[in-house]
């Protein structure tokens, strides 16, 4: 009676997943097809600017193609977010190698668009990783962007990258002891009247976690705060 009953459960709850996974399968299926038909636009887009630009001499010409330019990096950035979501939920290998140090540049220039008024004070150097490049991307983006929110008085960004290890400085109003503790939490600011959140931190510390980062914060209140990330050396080199 009781291998009945077992066998029945089981049948039943088949009977309730399966529909459910080719749900699941549909969608992601969806996911990459809608994300294929979006590369050939954003491509478009990419390139016709890029000759209207070279051929253009008007001024008020060149602001709007800038304009269409930085639209179009901000589409391709949710793009590249979109489909690492997808591979992260398909458990694909989303590890690669790349130049961390050319990575942190290309950061610094899309923050910059956003944060004009930032100095960047940046010292790289040459260092190449495998990892997760969309997910370090990600983590350098709310590193920095929490640099700057709570660096109202201060104008300046340290960013560091030497001997596997990228630090990121900033001399705003720092953390005290109490506030480090509870910083990785989801949801939690230490100002309510920010903008955000609050899951920035949360997310860099499950990445670092996950892809074996060494994650260290260092603060004094009113004095700042420095976010270093010392990166494994098993399976990394310099160039």
């Amino acid at each position: 009676m009781l291998s009945f009953i077992t066998v029945s459960g089981v049948f039943i709850s088949k009977l309730a997943i399966d529909p459910l996974q080719d749900h699941v399968t549909n969608l992601q299926n969806l996911s990459k097809e809608t994300l294929h038909e979006l590369n050939l636009p954003i491509s478009t887009i990419v390139s016709n600017s890029a000759m209207l630009k070279k051929n253009s001499n008007d001024i008020k010409d060149l602001k709007r193609i800038s304009r269409i330019e930085s639209a179009c990096n901000m589409l391709q950035q949710r793009y590249n977010e979109l489909d690492y979501m997808i591979k992260t939920q398909t458990f694909e290998e989303i590890k690669e190698l790349f130049h961390l140090d050319i990575l942190v540049e290309e950061r610094i220039t899309f923050l910059k668009a956003l944060y004009p008024h930032i100095s960047f004070r940046v010292k790289l150097e040459k260092t190449v990783i495998f990892n997760d490049k969309i997910g370090f991307s990600k983590v350098i983006d709310n590193i920095v962007d929490n640099a700057i929110k709570y660096s109202q008085k201060s104008i300046s960004i340290n960013i560091i990258l030497e001997n596997f290890i990228l630090s990121i400085e900033d001399f705003g109003c720092g953390i005290d002891e109490v506030e480090l503790i509870k910083i990785f939490d989801n949801y939690y600011q230490s100002n309510q009247n920010m903008k955000g959140f609050g899951i920035g931190l949360s997310m860099v510390k499950r990445f670092c976690d996950k892809n074996h980062i060494l994650l260290n914060i260092n603060s004094k209140v009113n004095v700042g705060t420095v976010v270093s990330l010392k990166i494994e050396k098993k399976g990394i080199g310099r160039c």
